[in-house]
């Protein structure tokens, strides 16, 4: 019960009491997993723990496994992991054709497995979305950044999340929460591929090889824009929203990002998101420490990632500025630094 159990903790618990509480459980009857966020950044130094969700029986029989992966893979996978979950449990492990045994309760629940009475074994779809955790994701290992453009409300785009095991290898899990096939690129340490996975597909990538190719954390950065639409979209930590000029490209318009704070950087990446055709056309990048004294920074070719190199300077304003026309709009989804 994501939002129920938020307000319990920090509404009812005593300040004083904090120093005997490990974390939080919650479960996913009620609310969205984007209350453990707003619980992390309350209180950063607690652990968070997600302990109980079943799946249940569609209307249509026909739709449950379907119905569950779906559920399951945008809200516990993904979402919950997202959320700073350090744990995705299912509950039950086992049940028999009829979802029981049960002492009253839920009647319509399914199991990770179901038992025949022939001892027979099923494997429901919640046996395979822990897979996509359980099989790849290692102890030890920790969740890193990266640009999701699916919410867990459904808005019919890729989402993912992605962890480094302790022996350096990478592990991407991705959602097609669409019903129709979508390809996607991952770009990692100045290598890309890319994928299309199928209608409400998950899939689980690995790669090996260490990187320290690793994007700061956005927190306490701000934007401004012009055209001055909702400029902080673009600096969100969320790729399912974004900030757009809603009109064509002209020159002189801008995105301008605040840090926070100086600090040494390899380079900046402007990600245009899903709408992928809202790159600009022309443009420089030019950079700040004190938001006086600017430079240019070098401009790679546009896409749907603009980047630059900032070549270890120590940067906390960053601009990108139009410099040629365009029917296309611009977009702005995501924005990430890249420490030197």
């Amino acid at each position: 019960m994501y939002q129920k159990r938020f307000r319990l903790l920090q509404g009812e618990v005593p300040w004083p009491a904090a120093r005997w509480i490990d974390g939080t459980a919650y479960h996913c009857y009620y609310g969205d997993p984007s209350a453990m966020t707003r619980l992390h950044n309350e209180f950063p130094a607690k652990d968070i723990y997600f302990t109980e969700c079943s799946g249940s029986q569609s209307s249509d029989p026909a739709n449950t496994f379907s119905d569950t992966l779906k559920w399951h893979a945008r809200n516990l996978i993904v979402g919950n992991t997202r959320n700073w979950a350090k744990t995705v449990i299912n509950w039950n492990l086992a049940l028999d054709d009829s979802n029981g045994p049960h002492n009253g309760g839920c009647g319509t629940c399914t199991g990770v497995v179901t038992v025949g009475d022939d001892g027979s074994v099923t494997r429901n779809a919640e046996f395979y979305t822990l897979g996509h955790l359980a099989r790849f994701v290692r102890p030890g290992a920790v969740r890193v950044a990266s640009t999701s453009f699916g919410a867990t409300g459904w808005n019919g785009r890729v989402m993912d999340v992605a962890f480094v095991n302790p022996d350096g290898s990478t592990v991407l899990v991705a959602h097609n929460e669409n019903d129709n096939p979508q390809a996607f690129a991952v770009q990692y340490g100045g290598r890309t591929f890319e994928y299309t996975l199928p209608g409400g597909g998950l899939a689980t990538f690995v790669w090996r090889g260490q990187s320290g190719d690793r994007p700061t954390a956005p927190t306490g950065w701000t934007a401004t824009a012009s055209p001055a639409t909702d400029a902080a979209l673009a600096v969100d930590d969320d790729a399912s929203t974004r900030w757009t000029t809603n009109a064509g490209q002209q020159p002189g318009q801008f995105l301008q990002v605040d840090l926070g704070r100086a600090q040494p950087l390899g380079r900046i990446v402007f990600d245009t998101g899903a709408d992928v055709g809202d790159f600009p056309r022309g443009y420089t990048i030019t950079a700040s420490a004190d938001g006086r004294r600017w430079w240019t920074a070098a401009s790679s070719t546009a896409g749907q990632f603009t980047r630059a190199d900032l070549r270890g300077r120590t940067v906390r304003q960053i601009r990108i500025t139009l410099t040629v026309p365009d029917g296309n709009w611009w977009s702005v989804a995501d924005v990430r630094a890249y420490r030197a």
